[in-house]
């Protein structure tokens, strides 16, 4: 016999309570194996498949391990330490650009901008602000000894669990699944595969259309010869997950830095929008349809409130958890609407007289 609905309600309330509180005070521990947690979700079906090609899974894993070596190694040498110091300059340079944003508005619109007006001082002031809070975060987050020690444990730990959970996770699921009460045991399967399907679209399919449009935004843009493209795509790349987010940000960056740089160079300056322009294009009819769906589940607004509210109650790593506790909130919500919509509360005496 089941238990009641009040105590069954109590347990599960109770378990979510004490999974906020792990989350809220061991975020900063349990980062590592986040990470790992999800770059193992992540590269799963590229385990699956190399196993459906004949590979043990072992091999698969060890092979995944190799490529992902290979590729940590080429970021490192060739395009981290291109990105560190773009971003440096950038910041460094931001009092040249607000002096030259000061200038061009004076001369065009002098009325806007005396000795006085809030506008001036705004604008004159956030160069330095940039400049001085920029390089001061920089400079911590890469020479503190604490960051250098918790990026040292990331680049040791992260790996480690994801090759252990990676090779571990059919076996993982399996056990879980074993685990489920048996009375609610098929609609937890049922719940859990939407989920599955919602974040195998949302994050597999998201994170692939993330690095190419990332990749193809920094080459374009370094090959137009604008200054800091690296940086602009990684940023375009890196919001690409909230819709039209990425192209807005990077594309005001790109061709703002485009206006300074090749200012009377209208082609140039062409070129860099019609970059962002390209790849809008590619990633609504090609990118997303192919590797996303059309039907992901997760509204932007939905995404946009969950990352604020857990990135504000648990930090970084409460931005991670955002977007899978987002689909499930969003599954176990749909389901709970149509189990509303079958029930007497929802139909009525009228509704069971029709039936």
């Amino acid at each position: 016999m089941a238990l009641p609905v009040q105590k069954q309600l109590l347990y599960w309330g109770v378990a979510a309570a004490v999974f906020l509180m792990i989350l809220w005070s061991l975020g900063h521990v349990l980062l590592p194996f986040v990470l790992g947690g999800a770059i193992a979700y992540f590269l799963d079906p590229v385990a699956d498949r190399l196993e459906r090609m004949g590979l043990s899974r072992v091999a698969a894993t060890g092979l995944i391990t190799i490529v992902g070596i290979l590729i940590f190694v080429l970021m490192a040498l060739l395009v981290i330490p291109t990105l560190v110091n773009q971003a440096l300059q950038l910041v460094n340079v931001a009092p040249d650009y607000s002096r030259s944003i000061t200038a061009f508005l004076t001369e065009r619109f002098p009325s806007l901008l005396d000795d006085s007006s809030t506008l001036r001082q705004s604008i004159s002031s956030l160069g330095e602000t940039i400049q001085s809070r920029g390089a001061q975060l920089l400079e911590t987050a890469l020479s503190s000894v604490a960051s250098l020690l918790n990026v040292v444990v990331l680049l040791v730990i992260v790996p480690v669990v994801s090759v252990y959970l990676l090779l571990d996770w059919d076996r993982m699921v399996a056990r879980i699944d074993d685990l489920l009460p048996r009375d609610h045991a098929d609609t937890i399967r049922n719940l859990a595969r939407e989920i599955d399907a919602t974040l195998a679209s949302f994050i597999r399919g998201m994170g692939t259309v993330c690095l190419i449009l990332g990749a193809y935004y920094a080459i374009a843009l370094m090959i137009v010869g604008l200054q800091f493209g690296l940086v602009v795509g990684f940023v375009a790349g890196l919001v690409t997950f909230i819709p039209y987010l990425g192209a807005l940000i990077g594309g005001a960056l790109a061709i703002g830095l485009a206006l300074f740089q090749f200012w009377g160079d209208w082609i140039s300056i062409g070129l860099v929008a019609g970059i962002f322009v390209v790849g809008q294009v590619v990633e609504g009819n090609i990118l997303t349809p192919k590797l996303v769906g059309s039907s992901v589940g997760l509204h932007p607004v939905w995404l946009i409130l969950a990352l604020s509210v857990f990135g504000a109650a648990f930090g970084f790593v409460g931005m991670l958890v955002a977007v899978p506790v987002a689909a499930a909130i969003g599954v176990v919500t749909r389901f709970g609407v149509a189990q509303y919509k079958d029930s007497l509360l929802y139909r009525g005496l009228s509704g069971r007289k029709e039936d």
